[in-house]
C-alpha cells in the first residue's frame, strides 16, 4: 500500500485527517485501487467550511462493475448498494464508503432519473443540485470547483448549478432541499433565481412521496434558522402544500423564543395544526414519532407552582419526556420567552422517578374478591386513593386500603 501525501494543514484533506483519523487508512486503500477517485458532495463542502464530516462519499470514472472487481481483488468488502445509479459501498474497518461512477442524465421525470456512465467530471458535477455540492477533492488535496461553489460557500449563497428551474424540474425534491441548505449555508437574503424557481415550481412538490417530504421537513425542523426558513417556504407557497391540514408559525416562533431544545418532533408539535392524527398518518410518521407528537399536543400540561404530589400524579399518567415537551409548549403559549421557573419545573420532572401503582387485579382476587367486573372497579378505587395521596403509598399501604374497601 502506498502512503497518502501529507496534506497541507489548511487544506480540506488536512482537516479531514485531523477530525476523522479513521478515514486515513480507508481512503489510502480506496485510492490505491481507484487513484482517480475524488471526495465529492457534502464531504468537500463541509470540510471547506470547517464542519465535521460524517459521510465520506467518493466518485470515479471507473464503471461500477469494474469498481467492485478491483476492490474485491484488493481484499475490500463491497456491497452493490445502488448499481442502477452506479453506486457501490466499500466497507473498510466496519465503516461504509459510497463510491459512485460519474453519471449523466439520460431522462428525468421530476422524481426519478435514468443515467448513463461518463468519464467527464464536469458533466457529472453539472447534474448536481447546488454549486456548493458540485465540488470534488482529489488525492492530492486539490479542490475541483467547476461552478464557483467555493465562492458561493464563502458568500453564504446557495445557488443551483446552471438554470434553477431546470434543476428543480429534474427532481422536485430540490425545492425542499433548497430551503434546507439555505438555512444551513445561506445568508439572510436567498438567491433570487433559486427563490423564484422554487416559488414558480412549488406545485411539483405535490407529486413527491410523503416519505421524501417528511424526511426533508424533519431535517429543516432540526436545523438552524427554522422560523426564517419556514416563513420563506410559506412565502413561496411551499409550506401550505406540504402541510395542507394547517400550521401555526406563531406558536412555533414562541417556542423557539423560549430557547427550547433542538428537537424536530417538539417543533412539529408546535407547528402542526388541525387534525394531528391525520397529519401523522398522511406523512407516515413512525408509530413512536406519531405517538409522541399526539401525546404532546393532548393531555394536561404541567406548570410552575405544582406540588411534588401534582407532578407525581402526572407522571403516573404520562412519561417524563411527554410532560417536559408539554411544559415547553405551555411556556410558549403563556410566556413566549425563557423563564427560570419553567426550567426548574422541567428539572424536577426529569429527576422524579415515575411512580408505578403497586397492585394488580390478582391482588384484589387474593384479598377475597370474587373474579369478575368488581375486581376492576375495586382496583380502580384503590388506585384513585393512591393518586389522591400523590402516589406516595407503597404496596403494603395499598393492600391495607384494599382490605378496607372490600370490608366496606
Amino acid at each position: 500500500m502506498s502512503d497518502l501525501p501529507a496534506p497541507a494543514a489548511t487544506g480540506p484533506l488536512g482537516l479531514l485527517y485531523r477530525t476523522r483519523p479513521d478515514a486515513v487508512a480507508a481512503l489510502a486503500r480506496i485510492w490505491d485501487v481507484l487513484p482517480d477517485a475524488r471526495l465529492v458532495g457534502g464531504a468537500v463542502r463541509d470540510l471547506l467550511c470547517g464542519r465535521a464530516v460524517t459521510d465520506i462519499d467518493l466518485a470515479t470514472a471507473v464503471p461500477p462493475q469494474d469498481v467492485m472487481e478491483r476492490l474485491r481483488a484488493a481484499g475490500v468488502k463491497v456491497v452493490p448498494t445502488g448499481l442502477a445509479h452506479g453506486t457501490v459501498t466499500a466497507v473498510i474497518d466496519g465503516l461504509p464508503h459510497e463510491i459512485t461512477t460519474l453519471r449523466r442524465d439520460v431522462r428525468t421525470d421530476g422524481r426519478h432519473a435514468q443515467v448513463a456512465w461518463t468519464d467527464d467530471w464536469r458533466e457529472d458535477a453539472a447534474r448536481r443540485d447546488f454549486t456548493i455540492n458540485a465540488m470534488s477533492c482529489d488525492r492530492a488535496g486539490v479542490v475541483h470547483d467547476p461552478f464557483g461553489g467555493r465562492a458561493d460557500l464563502a458568500a453564504g449563497c446557495v445557488r443551483f448549478v446552471g438554470d434553477a428551474r431546470a434543476r428543480i424540474t429534474e427532481d422536485a425534491l430540490r425545492v425542499l432541499r433548497f430551503f434546507r441548505f439555505n438555512a444551513r449555508y445561506g445568508g439572510d437574503v436567498p438567491d433570487a433565481q433559486a427563490m423564484a424557481a422554487a416559488t414558480a415550481l412549488a406545485p411539483m412538490v405535490d407529486h413527491l412521496s410523503v416519505e421524501r417530504i417528511w424526511s426533508e421537513l424533519r431535517r429543516i425542523l432540526a436545523g438552524p434558522r427554522v422560523a426564517q426558513t419556514l416563513a420563506l417556504m410559506e412565502h413561496a407557497g411551499v409550506l401550505g402544500r406540504i402541510l395542507p391540514e394547517g400550521y401555526d408559525l406563531s406558536r412555533l416562533g414562541r417556542l423557539l423564543a423560549c430557547d427550547a431544545p433542538v428537537d424536530a418532533l417538539l417543533r412539529c408539535a408546535a407547528l402542526f395544526a388541525g387534525d394531528m392524527g391525520g397529519i401523522a398518518q398522511r406523512l407516515r410518521l413512525s408509530r413512536a414519532d406519531a405517538r409522541f407528537v399526539l401525546a404532546v399536543q393532548g393531555g394536561a400540561a404541567p406548570h410552575p407552582g405544582m406540588t411534588a404530589h401534582d407532578i407525581a400524579r402526572m407522571l403516573a399518567a404520562d412519561p417524563a419526556d411527554i410532560l417536559i415537551a408539554r411544559a415547553w409548549l405551555r411556556q410558549a403559549e403563556e410566556l413566549g420567552q425563557p423563564d427560570a421557573r419553567w426550567d426548574a419545573l422541567r428539572d424536577v420532572i426529569a429527576r422524579t422517578p415515575r411512580p408505578v401503582f403497586p397492585l394488580a387485579g390478582r391482588d384484589v382476587v387474593a384479598a377475597g374478591c370474587t373474579p369478575g367486573p368488581r375486581v376492576g372497579e375495586v382496583l380502580e378505587q384503590v388506585r384513585q386513593w393512591w393518586l389522591a395521596g400523590g402516589c406516595a403509598a407503597g404496596r403494603a399501604a395499598c393492600l391495607g386500603h384494599l382490605r378496607q374497601v372490600l370490608a366496606g
